[in-house]
């Protein structure tokens, strides 16, 4: 039943990419090895942190949103900014019959603004450096809860950087997997909450990217 949905999921993206730019992939095997079998390298991470609230922050099509989703049966929150693919969204979880899985059109900023602390697990894919979802995130878990980092060219340095922040966010790094899927490198690096941050969270909407930490 799950590779069914998976399945079907990847064909509703394919099918809307026709009309709307969701994904620069636009095969079959390509979805299934970098979005679908990508998706599903954190499962294992998101099995680890504590129940409750999940949030996909910059979740584009759907990954690893739903895909993890459909895995854990998790109550799932989709984040994007953009009104239009967040209605694509919607469809696609209307079609799947995703009842536990909802949508949020906005800034990460605003979420934690209405939504502190409410998180147990958050995955970010291919969205910023680890520095910047780190200050995202923060303000958004609750104590015990994952960030969940999904990376390809991981250099030295920003990882270093985001380990110098830990103090600073209250997060800790707990997990650094490596994979190769296909000849392709991929990092999963997950944080775990463990105090509250020392700075005022979060900042003013857009500063994260704009002046990192």
């Amino acid at each position: 039943m799950h590779d069914e949905l998976l399945q079907r999921h990847l064909e509703l993206v394919l099918e809307a990419n026709k009309k709307t730019n969701i994904t620069r992939i636009s095969s079959w095997d390509e979805g299934m090895v970098l979005h679908v079998q990508d998706s599903l390298l954190g499962l294992e991470e998101l099995l680890k942190a504590p129940d409750g609230w999940y949030a996909d922050i910059g979740t584009g099509a759907g990954y690893p949103g739903i895909p993890l989703a459909i895995e854990t049966g998790r109550k799932t929150l989709l984040v994007d900014s953009v009104g239009k693919k967040t209605a694509i969204l919607d469809s696609f979880i209307g079609e799947l019959g995703l009842d536990q899985v909802s949508t949020y059109t906005g800034r990460i900023e605003d979420l934690a603004r209405e939504h502190p602390y409410e998180f147990a697990a958050i995955t970010a894919r291919a969205l910023a450096q680890l520095s910047v979802l780190m200050e995202l995130a923060a303000p958004l878990l609750q104590l015990g809860g994952r960030l969940i980092c999904y990376k390809a060219n991981l250099k030295p340095s920003e990882l270093d950087h985001a380990l110098s922040l830990q103090d600073t966010v209250g997060l800790e790094l707990v997990s650094d997997r490596s994979f190769v899927l296909d000849d392709y490198q991929r990092r999963i690096v997950t944080f775990e909450k463990v105090k509250r941050e020392s700075i005022q969270l979060p900042r003013k909407t857009g500063l994260a990217q704009k002046r990192p930490l």
